[in-house]
């Protein structure tokens, strides 16, 4: 099944002008994004940049997200977003603008190129030349997060089919597009059966459509470790969003810098383009910031709006100051931020002779209605886990509690504190929280009604349990959509 298409964008490419947002960002934001500028129109690019106010000032302003409604506005109208880092201010409940900006406009596939540029940056990894395809939406970043109890805090972790499905093809095409001869799937599905289970089980599904590409998956922890000591064995790694978050950062690190990486936000109506670093507020104004990231992600911003030619120039003139030795301090040159903007200026035109000459990469658009959600399984509600919350008590008089009240059909088969089992059979070694879970459900074979489970909560709530969750337990098809308590 064809779920890309793959295009020049003839629309923009024919343009006479390159419309974007552009936002300056917080901390070194601003000086970074001013000698991007510089060389890019020093490069001849057409640009036509609508200016636009994220970030920490947005959010002292009083706009909890960080960005104000005329902001959404440009970015909705060129569709093409390239952004400094932002300041998020930590704790009091404030979402990471980051966030927000990809998972609101759709930009599903999070493409990170860690690229080694030896001898000229060290690293102990010359050849190294990874590609990590994030999904980009899901996952825990969808920050539904609760306070149950005094004790204990919950992060929901979502994963959707089709979201898997989406990225996984989105992967393979790009590496198909590229000439890359391997993809890994990276999970820790041994541990996550269902949602991290899902991505690797769609990985398998999809992979069947790209037999020419080598393919394998890797549990994460184990392949944080391999692409620390041996990252030639990697070539594209596709991975749910959290793990490609820190597994990006570890392969653009052991490139040579995570100030040398870029990143592009793609979705099937807009893109977002940023260096993968932070907004560094400690050097900020010191004009020693390193622009190199936000810089090759405004090429990859340039080769996705059809202007690959102006990319190569500016992808060829940085390696050739990169290649001289004009660099900043943190790639092992002296240079300030501005002096290193006028040293790719001065090489506009030439080529490395050393660092590989970088080609134009395809524009690689999905299809939104492509990836589908599954068709509808028989779902049946066999039972329900009521979360409770208390306090010095023992697992066996919290059951005698519990089963004094008549559940009707639904009987009392499992008591867990953090996932552990502690009932029946009482686990002495487990540390005891205020959170409970208690699993209630019907006879085997047996359904019941949802109604029915939501009473037997009531109940209990009416008995002086103190219920502070709940979680229908369905089958689909007949197979269990829960996963069974440690140790049970």
């Amino acid at each position: 099944m064809e779920t890309l298409t793959l295009d020049r964008a003839p629309e923009l490419a024919s343009a006479s002008t390159l419309a974007f947002a552009l936002a300056r960002g917080d901390g070194i934001g601003p000086e970074i994004m001013d000698a991007t500028i510089d060389i890019l129109d020093a490069a001849g690019v057409p640009m036509q940049p609508h200016e636009i106010e994220i970030g920490e000032k947005l959010y002292r302003a009083g706009h909890s997200a960080g960005i104000a409604p005329d902001a959404w506005n440009a970015i909705d109208r060129t569709g093409l977003l390239l952004k400094a880092p932002i300041t998020t201010p930590l704790g009091g409940g404030v979402k990471s603008l980051n966030v927000t900006m990809r998972k609101t406009l759709g930009l599903y596939a999070n493409i990170r190129p860690c690229v080694a540029y030896a001898p000229f940056v060290p690293t102990r990894f010359p050849d190294m030349d990874i590609l990590v395809v994030r999904e980009n939406e899901e996952d825990l970043y969808a920050g539904i997060e609760h306070r149950q109890t005094d004790d204990v805090y919950q992060c929901l972790k979502l994963v959707s089919r089709s979201g898997c499905e989406r990225i996984v093809r989105y992967a393979f095409e790009l590496a198909r597009a590229q000439g890359r001869r391997k993809v890994t799937c990276v999970t820790k599905n041994n541990i996550m059966k269902l949602t991290d289970g899902i991505f690797a089980q769609t990985f398998a599904e999809v992979g069947k459509d790209y037999a020419e590409i080598e393919q394998d998956h890797m549990i994460v922890d184990i392949a944080a470790a391999r692409l620390a000591t041996d990252p030639h064995r990697f070539d594209v790694i596709v991975t749910p969003n959290l793990y490609g978050d820190i597994l990006s950062d570890i392969a653009a690190e052991v490139a040579g810098s995570v100030g040398l990486a870029p990143s592009a936000n793609i979705g099937p109506r807009a893109a977002m383009f940023e260096a993968i670093h932070g907004s560094a507020p400690d050097i900020a104004g010191q004009d020693i910031a390193n622009p190199s990231g936000l810089l090759l992600a405004a090429c990859m911003m340039l080769d996705h709006a059809g202007f690959g030619k102006q990319a190569s120039l500016v992808r060829n003139a940085w390696a050739c100051a990169v290649e001289d030795g004009r660099a900043t301090r943190d790639a092992g040159g002296s240079l300030g931020t501005a002096a290193f903007a006028r040293a790719v200026i001065d090489r506009l035109g030439e080529e490395p002779l050393t660092i590989k000459k970088v080609s134009p990469s395809p524009r690689l658009v999905l299809d939104p209605i492509a990836a589908k959600a599954p068709a509808p399984a028989k779902r049946d509600c066999v039972g329900i886990d009521i979360f409770v919350q208390t306090t010095a008590i023992d697992p066996q008089t919290l059951a005698d509690a519990l089963r004094a009240v008549n559940g009707g059909v639904l009987a009392l088969k499992m008591i867990t504190n953090r996932g552990v089992k502690v009932w029946p059979d009482p686990n002495p070694h487990t540390l005891l929280t205020d959170h409970w879970r208690c699993r209630f459900m019907a006879d085997e074979g047996a359904v019941v009604t949802r109604t029915k489970a939501i009473e037997l909560a009531f109940l209990l709530s009416r008995a002086g349990i103190d219920v502070v969750k709940t979680e229908h337990l369905y089958t689909f098809g007949g197979k269990p959509g829960y996963t069974l308590g440690q140790g049970q």
